[in-house]
């Protein structure tokens, strides 16, 4: 770890300070995207990643590796996993284990395993393999997203994967869930738009919510027989709708698809409420705009009849940029960067007032984080559970690192 407060200037607040956390010039590092579950509830400890791009590792690099960042311990750095492989990370709520997959799959076979550890790196275990089809279908599993999420309750994982046989046109992908307290693995979503997932339990405890997940779909997309996507349509194909992880009840989030606003395809959770955000683009600008779920009707976009938006970026002064983003688990604090472009970069936290009614209440600029904003490098931003600390990534030193922003808070 070493202090970087020469990436601060005169408009940064005097309370913040900044940490470059992984200084390996000859080996990239960066955080796991910004959605995922890589973070235990005391915002203590919580998981990065080295030889890799900001969005994800390749799973046949050797030098790829999960490692667990002890904040108590001076933002010390572990190895936690050791296969070659490993995917899709994911904390328990809990945080007393790390999830992951061991990928050793193909188009049409191979194997997958699931496997748990305890973020202290004890207890390793082997909890489910899978080799051939999902049970109950014809469906080889081979493409695992990179990215995974895990129910409120912790009983629950879910991923996604391609589901082809590496010979058939237009194969599906899927969304995969598996049940931890009884290992098993079910199937709740399949077709070929479903490609590029984002998956994304709620994270209320509350009722039913405990059961849905966030997802992205792709209408339009085009890939080949061995699930490579050739062709990922844009906004004007982007949907994001929430399904319950059994497969049932689907339901819309009205952004987009109105041939003016348009889904970056970023969108996380507002904290533990019922309420999601997304970033837009359009001649608008690139607005942050929070919805409630509504019916499925397929296709609506903001034109949902039912749709409940509200425009949080409304009080920004400027005409907004912001594109990734990420909440804390109160849902009362937003951290974005906002660019390339007008803004430059600039990463700010936003206060967040009374969910569906107010925009952002102010609007605080941390910092530049002086990336090149190449698609490996983008920069990603995240909050800690409890809002106090900040993290990013950046290329500004010659190469991929990850970096936090203490004193939030």
């Amino acid at each position: 770890m070493r202090l970087r407060p020469d990436l601060l200037d005169e408009a940064s607040p005097r309370s913040v300070e900044v940490l470059q956390l992984t200084v390996d010039r000859a080996v990239p590092a960066s955080h796991v995207y910004m959605e995922a579950p890589i973070f235990a509830p005391d915002s203590q400890r919580f998981v990065l990643h080295r030889s890799c791009t900001a969005h994800g590792g390749s799973r046949k690099d050797p030098a790829h590796q999960y490692l667990l960042c002890d904040i108590e311990d001076g933002w010390s750095l572990h190895p936690i996993t050791e296969e070659l492989g490993a995917v899709a990370p994911a904390v328990s709520p809990d945080g007393r284990h790390l999830y992951y997959l061991v990928d050793e799959t193909e188009p049409g076979g191979g194997r997958l395993t699931l496997k748990r550890v305890g973020l202290d790196g004890s207890d390793r275990c082997t909890l489910l393999v899978l080799e051939g089809a999902l049970p109950g279908t014809r469906f080889p599993v081979s493409r695992v997203y990179p990215l995974s999420t895990i129910s409120p309750d912790g009983q629950r994982l879910a991923a996604a994967a391609f589901l082809g046989d590496g010979e058939a046109e237009e194969s599906p992908y899927g969304l995969l869930v598996f049940d931890l307290a009884n290992p098993r693995l079910g199937l709740a979503l399949h077709g070929p738009t479903w490609c590029n997932l984002h998956p994304q339990y709620c994270r209320t405890t509350e009722g039913s919510a405990a059961h849905d997940i966030m997802v992205q779909e792709n209408h339009g997309n085009v890939h080949d027989r061995q699930g490579k996507i050739t062709a990922l349509t844009g906004g004007a194909g982007a949907d994001i709708h929430v399904v319950r992880d059994d497969g049932t009840d689907l339901r819309d989030l009205p952004w987009g698809r109105d041939g003016a606003e348009f889904c970056q395809g970023h969108q996380c959770w507002r904290g533990r409420t019922r309420w999601a955000i997304t970033s837009t683009y359009g001649e608008q600008g690139s607005q942050l705009i929070e919805a409630l779920c509504a019916p499925h009707l397929g296709g609506t976009g903001s034109a949902h009849p039912e749709g409940v938006r509200n425009d949080l970026s409304r009080s920004f002064l400027t005409q907004p940029a912001f594109c990734h983003f990420g909440c804390d688990a109160a849902g009362d604090a937003l951290i974005s960067d906002a660019g390339p472009g007008e803004d430059g970069g600039r990463i700010f936290l936003a206060a967040l007032g009374e969910p569906g009614r107010q925009a952002v209440q102010s609007w605080t600029y941390l910092l530049n984080p002086r990336s090149s904003w190449r698609k490996e490098a983008h920069v990603h931003p995240f909050l800690s559970p409890d809002g106090s600390m900040g993290f990013f990534n950046s290329d500004e030193s010659g190469a991929l690192q990850a970096y936090a922003i203490r004193g939030l808070r």
